[in-house]
């Protein structure tokens, strides 16, 4: 981009979504939910007699999961799929055929997966963070998911953000996942300023939508899959390859 729109007179605060945007724990997450899905659609196949198809990444992640918090993602999956299941408890295991049960195992395997490998960072995306608190501007991190202080104390970049609205403040708060603007309106409250006055940057579909869903005064998408365009019919203002493109 020829310069940066992000700027203190339009500007004073910064939402990001986490991963995708600042981390490469999306494809974590991507594969963590295939994996989950093509053991629970195996067994429920055997049961009903019938092969159901795996779970693909390239559109199944994209269009209902990404982005939503877990047991949202879990829900929306199953409905395009015309699968009940029932909710379940909060405590149940990986064994368990319930809303919950798939939930937590698909967290089980992203924990395991970041314990065993660690985090990686774009590091285009994290030089961006870094300028823009620099200039002065406050900085949130707005994610559903509910692993975000393990993320970010693996990536070594938690003291970049004044305020984290992760899956577990969402959860207390009773806010709405995305695609609803809930967690960047609760972030914009936390850092002290109006929505018109903050950038929300998001990769997920479901993130622009919930920034141009709450009045942000500028939504940039994070295209790393060539998919700006669709990002921009979802809700971005710009799309970008990578944060590191928004330098001066």
């Amino acid at each position: 981009m020829s310069s940066n729109p992000v700027t203190r007179d339009k500007f004073d605060a910064v939402l990001f979504d986490l991963d995708g945007v600042l981390t490469a724990t999306a494809k974590v997450h991507a594969a963590c939910w295939k994996k989950m899905f093509d053991i629970f659609l195996a067994r429920y196949g055997s049961r009903i007699g019938k092969e159901l198809a795996p779970f693909d990444v390239a559109t199944d992640y994209r269009l209902y999961v990404d982005g939503k918090p877990r047991l949202d993602g879990v829900r929306d999956f199953l409905k395009s799929r015309n699968i009940n299941l029932p909710e379940g408890s909060p405590d149940d295991g990986r064994e368990k055929d319930t809303v919950h049960g798939l939930g937590n195992y698909k967290n089980e395997l992203v924990n395991e997966t970041i314990d065993a490998d660690g985090v990686e960072v774009y590091s285009g995306s994290v030089e961006c963070a870094r300028k823009i608190k620099d200039a002065g501007f406050r900085l949130a991190v707005v994610t559903s998911s509910r692993n975000c202080d393990t993320v970010l104390k693996s990536a070594g970049i938690g003291g970049l953000f004044d305020v984290r609205v992760d899956g577990n403040v969402i959860h207390e708060r009773n806010l709405r996942g995305k695609p609803a603007p809930d967690s960047f309106l609760f972030a914009a409250k936390m850092v002290g300023v109006e929505p018109e006055r903050a950038v929300v940057i998001e990769d997920a579909l479901s993130g622009v939508a919930a920034g141009r869903a709450g009045g942000f005064g500028l939504v940039v998408g994070v295209g790393r899959h060539a998919n700006m365009e669709e990002l921009k019919a979802n809700g971005a203002d710009i799309a970008v390859k990578d944060l590191e493109e928004l330098l001066d």
